[in-house]
């Protein structure tokens, strides 16, 4: 004879982490404004300088064996960062956070969601560009497991940034601040303007943004066929460490 109890209590935290991960990963694709800046924004962008001749590239091969690699880092800095930003400082103003804060799953099971989706979505980002880069007669080189080890170093650093941004600011703070920081990464980070044609007063200084060594860190790799570029990844992990640290310190709730 089967006897049914109540049991209250949450589910595994596995569970919780998947169905959360899962919640906001839907969430963010039936965003428009989300999608224009992570997949359109970049994706225009890759089709439009490669087919004219905008900006001066650098290296061999064609213009898109340039600008793939720095449209890779872009849509990394477009989800990890500013989207990530911006939807979670809105979440925070509406007590989204508060909310979620007090139910069964733990605060870091929800910044961990939070990251998944994020690392969902890159995924797709990186398919559709590759692809899109592949048609335009894009040639990658190099070692992929130094390509995974610079997005994955870039995620953690822009994601710790993004957070950062949204649990100390107000929300409409961060959404200026979070598209102000997309568009000026985008000029001076070495994405689609090479970071020689900058005064070299003021180059060593972009050399040391994230931004610059995660697209210059790819374009060792997939435009050059180097294989780990130790001196990008130095950069990134400490942008992570930085980033991340002071996120978990400083971020707010409510």
């Amino acid at each position: 004879m089967t006897t049914y109890e109540p049991r209250p209590g949450g589910a595994p935290v596995g569970r919780m982490l998947l169905a959360q991960t899962a919640l906001e990963t839907r969430m963010l694709l039936r965003n428009g404004e989300q999608l224009l800046l992570t997949v359109i924004i970049p994706t225009v962008l890759l089709v439009l300088f490669s087919a004219v001749d905008v900006v001066a590239v650098e290296g061999p091969g064609e213009r898109v064996d340039f600008l793939a690699p720095g449209l890779l880092a872009l849509a990394v800095l477009s989800t990890a960062f500013t989207g990530q930003a911006i939807a979670t400082g809105f979440e925070r103003r509406y007590g989204v956070l508060k909310r979620l804060g007090s139910t069964p799953l733990p605060r870091w099971a929800l910044l961990t969601a939070k990251t998944g989706c994020v690392l969902v979505t890159e995924v797709l980002q990186v398919l559709l560009l590759s692809a899109v880069a592949l048609a335009l007669g894009w040639s990658p080189h190099g070692n992929p497991l130094g390509v995974l080890a610079l997005l994955a170093l870039g995620t953690a650093a822009f994601s710790g940034l993004g957070l950062l941004m949204a649990g100390t600011l107000r929300a409409e703070a961060t959404l200026a601040a979070a598209n102000l920081v997309f568009v000026l990464l985008l000029l001076a980070g070495g994405v689609v303007v090479p970071l020689s044609k900058f005064p070299s007063a003021v180059r060593p200084v972009l050399e040391l943004l994230p931004i610059s060594a995660l697209s210059d860190g790819l374009r060792s790799v997939l435009q050059y066929g180097g294989s780990v570029p130790w001196a990008d990844l130095g950069i990134l992990s400490v942008w992570a460490v930085l980033g991340l640290g002071a996120a978990g310190r400083f971020f707010r709730w409510e």
